[in-house]
C-alpha cells in the first residue's frame, strides 16, 4: 500500500511540475501543444498555397487577362475568381509583418478550426485586389498564436498580405480597443484597407484589439505578371 501511494505520490508531483511549466511556457510565449499543431497545419497550408501559386490560368482566363490594360484590372480579375474559388479552412494568401516577425499562411475563414490552422480571413469582407476592407483575425496566445504582438503595431509599421496574384502593401494608421461585437470595424470606408483583429488583452476574450492599416501600393503576382509577357 504504502509503495502504490508513493508511486500515486510520484504521478501528481509530476504531473503538477509538467502543469506549471505549460503555463510558463504559455505566459512567456505561447501554448507549446496547440503551437506543435499549428506548426504542422502551417506546413501543409504551405504546400497547398505553392501548388495554387503555380496553377496556370485557364486558356480562357489567359484570353482575357491579355486583353486587361492595366496591371489594377488583371488583378481585380483574378481576385474576383479566387473570391469565387475561396473555401472554409484552405489557404487565402500569406501575411508578412516584419516587425513583429510575422510570416505564416492566412485560410479562409474566422471559424474555430479555421482559426486553429492560422489566421483566418473574414469571408464578408472583400478580397487584396478589390475595393473595400479586407479583415484577418488570428489568436495571440494558442494556436501558433500569430497576432500575439499584434499589440505593438501603432502606426507607421507595414503589413504585406501576398496572394497569389499580387502583392499588397498596407500601412498602419492606427490601434483601437473594441468590445467583441463592434462589426462596424470590417465596414467599408472609401479607401482599400487592411484590419487586423485578435482578442484582448491576452489570455482573455472580453475585448478585442483592432488594427487598421491603409493600402500603399500593388505588385502583381503569378498570372496577373505573366499576362504581359
Amino acid at each position: 500500500m504504502r509503495r502504490a501511494l508513493r508511486a500515486f505520490s510520484t504521478v501528481l508531483i509530476v504531473a503538477g511540475v509538467l502543469l506549471l511549466a505549460d503555463a510558463g511556457v504559455t505566459l512567456l510565449w505561447q501554448e507549446p501543444v496547440s503551437a506543435l499543431m499549428a506548426s504542422i497545419q502551417q506546413n501543409r497550408l504551405s504546400d497547398q498555397l505553392e501548388q495554387i501559386e503555380q496553377r496556370a490560368p485557364t486558356p480562357v482566363q489567359r484570353r482575357v487577362l491579355a486583353k486587361l490594360g492595366t496591371d489594377r484590372r488583371r488583378i481585380a480579375f483574378l481576385a474576383r475568381l479566387a473570391r469565387r474559388d475561396a473555401q472554409d479552412g484552405e489557404p487565402f494568401g500569406r501575411i508578412v509583418i516584419p516587425e513583429i516577425d510575422v510570416n505564416t499562411v492566412v485560410v479562409q475563414g474566422t471559424d474555430a478550426d479555421d482559426l486553429r490552422k492560422g489566421p483566418g480571413h473574414y469571408p464578408e469582407t472583400t478580397f487584396p485586389g478589390l475595393p473595400g476592407t479586407v479583415a484577418i483575425a488570428g489568436h495571440r496566445t494558442t494556436y501558433g498564436a500569430p497576432f500575439r504582438d499584434v499589440d505593438q503595431l501603432t502606426g507607421g509599421e507595414e503589413v504585406v498580405v501576398e496572394m497569389p496574384y499580387g502583392r499588397f502593401t498596407y500601412r498602419v494608421e492606427k490601434q483601437q480597443i473594441v468590445k467583441p461585437d463592434a462589426i462596424w470595424v470590417t465596414r467599408d470606408v472609401g479607401y482599400d484597407r487592411l484590419v487586423l483583429s485578435a482578442c484582448h488583452p491576452r489570455y482573455s476574450a472580453a475585448e478585442r484589439i483592432i488594427v487598421f492599416a491603409r493600402l500603399r501600393s500593388v505588385q502583381e503576382r503569378g498570372a496577373a505578371a505573366t499576362a504581359v509577357s
